[in-house]
């Protein structure tokens, strides 16, 4: 016998909030993205998290390749929890087993179906966004993923069919002396590097239809507080003169449009989309 979803979350008397998000996250890390979702959503949305627990990790391509199957027992326990849709944030996900965009859409659909619960994963999200956009010839600002990391979402987006005119990361843009450098700053960085990254990626590649940003940098702000992309994406793509789609603003407009709700708050031209 196959799953059943609980039947009690069919009726909405039974549910803390008419729309009921799960987020899970890469181990170790203290993930923002419930906290950066819920500070744009209408206030019916609410959020649980799930992290995935596995000692000793490390985040090598490998140990998440190894733990992939984890994200499956993430939906069915937000599924039963009664999530109306999971989203999985950590960009990596999508390629650390070498799997392609099709592989990878056929997964997220199998476990939609199975747990009569949506589930979409930022990386195949980049790729939902960026067609949504209609767009073809991308740069991808890597940020700080290491050689790796970027040269594996590089693969992933051409599988896509988008035409990659320029990748890079902070070291490759000369933000930064080497990859250790960069490792050391624990996915947060100044404010000015999203400003001088973006610069940098628009000067050498001008003539795209959008640009990209992976992963989940943070950069703080003049208080010390950090802040994602989707909180300075209406800034930067006002400088850069073209749309900036990176992994927390797609996994939120998927999201956001599976529900059938919209952002409260200004942003950029992904999530400024849905109405």
């Amino acid at each position: 016998m196959g799953y059943v979803k609980p039947k009690r979350w069919a009726l909405k008397e039974n549910k803390l909030f008419p729309h009921q998000v799960g987020f899970t996250a890469p181990p170790q890390d203290f993930d923002a993205a419930p906290s950066d979702f819920l500070r744009i959503a209408p206030e019916t949305v609410g959020v649980h998290g799930r992290m995935l627990h596995l000692p000793g990790y490390t985040h090598q391509l490998s140990q998440r390749s190894e733990s992939f199957h984890l994200l499956e027992e993430f939906v069915e326990c937000m599924a039963n929890n009664g999530a109306d849709v999971c989203g999985q944030v950590g960009t990596n996900w999508v390629h650390a087993s070498g799997t392609t965009p099709e592989e990878i859409r056929a997964i997220c659909e199998r476990l939609s179906e199975t747990y009569e619960t949506p589930f979409h994963m930022a990386g195949y999200c980049l790729v939902e966004g960026l067609r949504a956009l209609g767009a073809e010839k991308i740069a991808l600002n890597s940020v700080y993923y290491w050689p790796e990391w970027r040269d594996g979402i590089a693969r992933f987006l051409g599988q896509a069919g988008f035409d990659l005119v320029y990748v890079a990361n902070f070291v490759d843009l000369g933000l930064y002396d080497d990859q250790q450098e960069v490792n050391a700053k624990t996915w947060i960085f100044p404010g000015e590097i999203a400003v001088e990254s973006m610069q940098r990626i628009a000067e050498l590649a001008p003539n795209v239809d959008a640009y990209v940003v992976n992963g989940m940098p943070n950069f703080r702000r003049a208080d010390g507080l950090p802040r994602r992309m989707v909180s300075l994406e209406c800034d930067l793509e006002q400088m850069v003169g073209k749309p900036i789609v990176s992994s927390d603003s797609a996994l939120y407009w998927r999201i956001f449009k599976t529900l059938g709700v919209a952002p409260t708050t200004r942003q950029g031209r992904l999530l400024s989309t849905l109405s």
